[in-house]
């Protein structure tokens, strides 16, 4: 007999054919959640950076050093006034007492911040808390795409900018910095921050107090970036990397977490209420604009 005619387009398998296997994803490997004291009662606050002139501008920054830019410089002030009054309402859940430490990344926005902060304090009449570089809380580094506007790294980098989104382990910007390695400086730096903590926690009962016990522990300030800061949450949470855009913090957001019994919980993310006062002058702003525009209108001007 000849040979036996192709199946025509679209039809299945022949029979008794045997399925070729589907493909089985790698196994995701899960980074193993950040060592902590099991007899550590502590709390970290995260602070991010006021917003900078090239977020303003609508730049990637990476580890560009940009500086504080009008509005920043207000933000962080006005940051820095609800940290060194956590009871106002509504309560910030820090403990009672001064922060052992406010440790920023090196970058200018968020040594502006920090300064911020210690003024803050100063003009409420409590000690400066004492501020110290943290190389580690750096912003991660984005090569190629640092200094362009969004438009101009999606003309150019199409492909990869598209795979930072989607997979965010696997792509990275050209020249840039990878999650992993980012991973690795993160841990060292909360590890110095949590050693700092646990050298001014004083020594109590066997146990460690309740996640519920806002003023248990020494307290410590982290000022740094919306990036880096993703990073610190998974590891500090136990959450694998593939996690990072889970959590998303805008400028001088606040996050607080409790270390207790060995784990990290968090207890209030992004707070912004302190920047209520700008959100009322924008909203006045708009309305008077509005005004104005409706007026000129009504009289017939060109």
């Amino acid at each position: 007999p000849g040979p036996r005619p192709a199946p025509p387009a679209g039809a299945g398998p022949p029979a008794g054919a045997v399925p070729a296997p589907l493909a089985v994803p790698a196994p995701l490997t899960v980074p193993a959640p950040l060592a902590v004291p099991g007899d550590l009662a502590a709390t970290l606050v995260l602070l991010r950076h006021g917003q900078s002139v090239w977020l303003a501008e609508g730049r990637f920054q990476g580890r560009a050093d940009t500086p504080l830019s009008p509005l920043g410089r207000r933000q962080a002030a006005l940051a820095g006034a609800r940290l060194a009054a956590p009871d106002v309402p509504p309560r910030l859940p820090v403990p009672a007492g001064e922060p052992v430490t406010v440790a920023h990344s090196p970058l200018a926005r968020t040594r502006e911040t920090a300064e911020a902060v210690a003024a803050a304090f100063t003009a409420a009449g409590r000690p400066a808390p004492r501020l110290r570089s943290e190389p580690g809380l750096v912003e991660i580094a984005q090569g190629a795409w640092e200094g362009l506007f969004q438009r101009e790294v999606e003309e150019r980098y199409p492909a990869e900018i598209a795979g930072w989104r989607r997979d965010p382990v696997g792509v990275h910007a050209p020249g840039g910095e990878s999650l992993g390695d980012v991973d690795v400086r993160v841990r060292e730096a909360l590890a110095r921050v949590l050693g700092e903590l646990a050298g001014a926690a004083r020594p109590g009962p066997p146990g460690t107090p309740s996640y519920y016990d806002a003023h248990a522990g020494p307290w410590a300030v982290l000022v740094g970036h919306d990036g880096a800061f993703k990073v610190a949450l998974l590891a500090l949470l136990g959450l694998p990397l593939d996690r990072f855009w889970t959590f998303t913090q805008t400028t001088t957001g606040i996050a607080v977490l409790d270390i207790r019994n060995g784990r990290t919980i968090l207890r209030a993310w992004n707070r912004t209420e302190h920047l209520a006062p700008l959100e009322l002058e924008a909203s006045e702003a708009t309305r008077a604009e509005e005004e104005a525009a409706a007026e000129r209108a009504r009289s017939g001007a060109l």
